[in-house]
């Protein structure tokens, strides 16, 4: 056992998650069944998920509406763990929308015949395409070279970090057409930024993972009813509590991590109580987990100038930029039926450079329609309208942000929003919520294992380092292995052990599916041209400035 160790009477170590999305959960999941002794903290008031997140009047409400997809094991594994049933929908199909009208529906790729990627997607979508004509579809052949090509070394990987996406994409002369009306819609809803604000590499990883590891990668699904907080947290929750003693902190921030005076080992973290305003210390801390974003990094960083000090590369990753979004429910008066309950809008000169989503909840929670409406009768549609990269939208009012989804953007998918009136409406602004992947960003992004042995990082954003799982960019099960990897590296290393009923026993991780055979073949034959050709200067065009 190491000397910063400080097992209570039961012989477990002390270890606070802060942070309560999924990499916290994670965490404090892999830590507690270990018997570490665990304190997770949350500003949110209740992160357990036992108390449902409302409006004032009274109706749910919940922050980006998420996605599971087809390659998602390890929140898999989670849902039958805890003998959940029923909790997820069927796999939807998708459809993209601009000021022309229906421009692509994603279908639900299981269902056809499963070929080799990217042929099965291929024929997939050979009719899903309502205006891109075939030839700038096929503009996109260059990036699957690229794609073979960016994880051939560390190196590599590094100057397509440095570059970023749009210079790419036209480097490889995919057509204009192509990124405006598929590659730039993609990316604003699902890293939330455009092309030539994102780094290549992380676009890539993006790209691949969802879309082209397998052909039915893009398949996804929603939660039935209720939340994502209610439906899969709260018994989470409930089972850490009740058998593993979990103590959980709601509305309480941390606010400083207290070394001794060697500036190596932990002796507590400083809190405050939003309620209140009340300062609190909690003592006797072994270990910390970061499950912060940028935005909560560098006010951390700010209050503890020792922790600063001894591990600058979390002062880097509090520097990084993020992303503001405003999340929108609106109540109809009416059902308003729509093809698809997942769409995607771009290219409106009214989303003021932001990419937007609308779900039709109603379709999606049909069997739990009433507890949308909460205590009131039910009368329509619920639409769950989610804004990224939304800076400008959100200096608007909450008024003008509804009028310009009833009034601009939903009637032109469906002409009949247009007689629907809203009855009751929520909109919430988080800025600052979200992390932006830009050029350059990867050596900046906070590592799994810091230079203070005692403080690990989880969440999305983080390098994993030689614990890099294959589910990439902002994602909910790359965010929940990456708090499981974290708890397992304190327990590695020795930085914390558990008591004597289940001594450092390490959370199982499940790798996503293996890449398609010649997926491999094409990265061997890549590596196996092109690494001899750089040791002569020569490098694909694309990489050669």
């Amino acid at each position: 056992m190491p000397d910063s160790a400080k097992p209570d009477a039961s012989g477990a170590s002390h270890a606070v998650v802060i942070g309560a999305g999924w990499a916290g959960w994670g965490a404090a999941k892999a830590l507690c069944e270990a018997g570490v002794r665990v304190t997770l903290l949350d500003g949110m008031a209740d992160p357990t998920g036992a108390t449902p997140l409302t409006t004032a009047s009274g109706k749910p409400f919940e922050a980006g509406t998420r996605g599971f997809w087809k390659d998602y094991p390890n929140i898999n594994a989670l849902t039958a763990e805890l003998g959940l049933k029923q909790v997820f929908t069927e796999f939807t199909s998708s459809a993209f929308w601009s000021p022309e009208g229906l421009e692509a529906t994603a279908p639900v790729f299981g269902d056809g015949p499963q070929l080799p990627s990217p042929l099965g997607q291929a024929f997939a979508t050979i009719n899903n395409f309502k205006r891109l004509p075939v030839a700038d579809r096929l503009s996109i052949a260059g990036l699957l070279v690229a794609m073979l090509d960016f994880h051939r070394s560390e190196a590599v990987f590094r100057r397509y970090d440095g570059m970023d996406a749009l210079t790419l994409f036209r480097q490889l002369k995919i057509s204009e057409r192509m990124i405006d009306e598929f590659l730039r819609p993609i990316l604003l809803v699902g890293l939330f930024k455009p092309p030539e604000e994102l780094s290549a590499a992380v676009t890539m990883e993006l790209l691949y993972y969802y879309a082209l590891a397998h052909q039915d990668s893009f398949d996804v699904r929603w939660i039935k009813a209720k939340s994502i907080a209610e439906q899969l947290i709260a018994p989470l929750s409930e089972r850490l509590q009740r058998q593993h003693q979990l103590q959980v902190l709601g509305g309480t921030l941390a606010t400083a991590l207290n070394l001794e005076a060697d500036g190596q080992r932990l002796v507590s973290v400083s809190t405050r109580t939003l309620a209140t305003g009340r300062n609190g210390v909690i003592e006797d801390v072994d270990a910390v987990v970061l499950a912060v974003g940028a935005k909560g990094m560098r006010a951390l960083m700010a209050g503890s100038p020792a922790c600063a000090a001894a591990a600058p590369e979390l002062v880097a990753a509090g520097a990084l930029g993020a992303i503001d979004v405003v999340s929108v429910r609106l109540w109809l008066d009416r059902h308003v039926p729509v093809a698809d309950p997942a769409n995607v809008l771009s290219r409106f000169s009214a989303l003021r450079g932001s990419g937007a989503t609308f779900f039709m909840l109603d379709q999606l929670q049909q069997e739990d329609e009433a507890a949308l409406w909460g205590d009131q009768p039910v009368q329509g549609s619920v639409i769950a309208s989610d804004f990224y990269n939304a800076t400008a939208i959100a200096e608007l009012s909450d008024q003008a942000i509804v009028d310009c989804l009833m009034q601009e953007l939903l009637p032109v998918a469906v002409p009949a929003f247009k007689a629907a009136r809203v009855a009751d409406q929520e909109v919430r602004r988080y800025p600052g919520s979200v992390s932006l992947f830009s050029p350059g960003s990867f050596r900046q992004r906070p590592p799994l294992e810091t230079s203070l042995p005692p403080v690990v990082c989880a969440g999305d954003w983080v390098r994993m380092g030689s614990r890099e799982f294959g589910a990439k960019g902002l994602c909910q099960e790359r965010a929940y292995v990456c708090g499981l990897e974290a708890a397992n590296s304190l327990l590695r290393r020795g930085i914390v052990q558990g008591g004597a009923a289940a001594r450092n026993r390490r959370h199982p991780v499940i790798p996503i599916r293996a890449d398609e055979p010649q997926v491999l073949l094409g990265r061997a034959l890549n590596k196996l041209v092109m690494d001899p050709l750089e040791g002569f200067g020569i490098r694909w065009p694309w990489l050669a400035s």
